[in-house]
């Protein structure tokens, strides 16, 4: 027995680095394939282009959309897991439609954001709104977009261009608010956000503008986790430890049937 589990292991650990080799290679391909058109026209075209010129753009849009760089996959990576932040970069529009569905499934299934549960379940989750996002698309978009625009009047284009975002935004956020039932963070993170909205933003220099969302991200995460219910912690810690006590006492022919819901 003992043997076969070591060998089990070992295979565990090879499919393990076998799976991240290729991820990292796929998504380097995948990152030289979005950025081959611009170096070959730049390499192989005469385009009057200077790079002192593409260096003055890039961090034009590093101050803008550089401090997302780091908030984002650190806000992530808890509830999607490996997979699903592999995915979620590879498809998009990630708060608005992945992270949601994610969120909505592992509170489904009762998986806690950190174990493999909760990893598998946002990696089905993802799965399944990008299937829903491409379907729709080719039939609303592709099948029937110019016909769905042309018996649109004006007016209600107009609107819909004003307004659509706010209501996805703020669909998706009543959604989590309702799905996760977290009082205390939801309170916290209002709070938080109308400070630095309100309060901050308008009497600082007009670039802080630019990182009003990452200091309210940022923000909220130290605040909720210094407030945080310390009550529920130890409950669950406790649940933990007697779920590890059981599992320790099961016969070992019985354990390969048992769920394993540990953390990544």
């Amino acid at each position: 027995m003992s043997s076969n589990t070591t060998e089990l292991a070992a295979l565990d650990r090879s499919y393990r680095r076998t799976i991240y080799l290729w991820g990292n290679l796929t998504m380097a391909a995948c990152l030289i394939l979005a950025t081959a058109v611009p170096f070959y026209l730049f390499f192989t075209v005469d385009v009057d282009v200077q790079v002192s010129q593409i260096v003055t753009a890039f961090i034009a849009v590093a101050a803008v959309y550089g401090v997302f760089w780091v908030v984002e996959p650190v806000t992530y990576f808890p509830i999607l897991g490996p997979a699903g932040m592999y995915q979620a970069f590879m498809i998009g529009n990630i708060a608005n439609k992945l992270l949601p569905s994610a969120i909505v499934a592992q509170s489904t299934i009762g998986a806690l954001p950190g174990t493999k549960k909760a990893s598998f379940a946002a990696t089905a989750a993802i799965c399944g709104a990008a299937v829903i996002h491409v379907v729709s698309m080719l039939v609303l978009v592709g099948l029937l977009g110019t016909w769905l625009v042309s018996i649109t009047p004006d007016e209600i284009t107009l609107i819909a261009q004003l307004y659509i975002l706010p209501a996805i935004l703020g669909g998706v956020t009543v959604q989590l608010i309702a799905t996760l039932k977290q009082v205390r963070a939801t309170i916290i993170a209002l709070v938080i956000s109308a400070v630095v909205i309100l309060a901050i933003v308008p009497v600082t220099p007009p670039i802080m503008k630019s990182f009003a969302v990452a200091i309210a991200v940022i923000a909220t995460i130290i605040a909720t986790w210094f407030l945080r219910d310390r009550t529920e912690e130890r409950r669950r810690a406790g649940a933990a430890a007697q779920g590890s006590a059981a599992g320790s006492s099961t016969p070992p022919g019985a354990a390969g049937g048992r769920d394993d819901d540990s953390t990544t």
